[in-house]
């Protein structure tokens, strides 16, 4: 960015997308495809330093995770793309440990949880839009994963309904470093303003 970021903490949210143990952690279904990605940016971390700067600062947090019931009856009976892949590895299953937040970023007092998410775009399926104008705010910081799936997906349509947009380059993984360069190079421009996770803690 030519020019410095400016943020009003009372009008900005913090959107955390699937920061859970199936992809955070070892052990996690779709860890082992992330954590090259996640190694190389360090973008566990960053968040978790970037989510206490905004929380003090006053910004909102919002964690969107992803879950299903056991048996993926909220699904096409025949997925295919990304959702086929989290029905074999029988990820993000409602009460699992998998599908539970990484406790390094555990929702905090104060921090709204989204739910109801149940594919890539976390507009598509939740309450998401209807809390942001409740609440006010204009600008939304988006962080997660993966950054040509879920964090692109819901990216595009905070653009779409209106939002200033922030991506954390960062902040986010992919299931190869292809994939995740690919998409900060040539689509995130395109609906978002990317920047580092230092650049945000330094406007807050």
């Amino acid at each position: 960015m030519s020019e410095t970021l400016q943020l009003d903490p009372a009008k900005t949210a913090v959107v955390l997308i699937e920061y859970q143990n199936e992809f955070t952690t070892e052990g996690g279904v779709l860890h082992g495809a992330v954590a090259p990605v996640m190694d190389k940016t360090g973008m566990l971390d960053k968040t978790v330093a970037l989510v206490a700067a905004a929380r003090a600062a006053g910004v909102t947090i919002m964690h969107a995770p992803i879950t299903f019931a056991p048996g993926y009856g909220e699904l096409s009976r025949h997925p295919y793309g990304i959702l086929k892949g989290v029905v074999d590895g029988n990820a993000f299953v409602k009460g699992t440990w998998g599908a539970a937040i990484v406790d390094s970023l555990a929702p905090a007092d104060g921090d709204i949880v989204i739910e109801g998410k149940r594919g890539l775009d976390t507009f598509a399926s939740t309450n998401l839009d209807f809390i942001l104008r409740s609440k006010g705010i204009e600008t939304v910081i988006l962080a997660g994963f993966l950054t040509n799936c879920c964090v692109e997906s819901t990216m595009r349509s905070a653009y779409e309904n209106g939002y200033r947009v922030i991506t954390l380059t960062d902040c986010t993984a992919a299931t190869s470093p292809e994939e995740h360069d690919n998409a900060i190079a040539y689509d995130y421009p395109m609906f978002s303003i990317p920047v580092e996770a230092s650049e945000v803690v330094a406007a807050l």
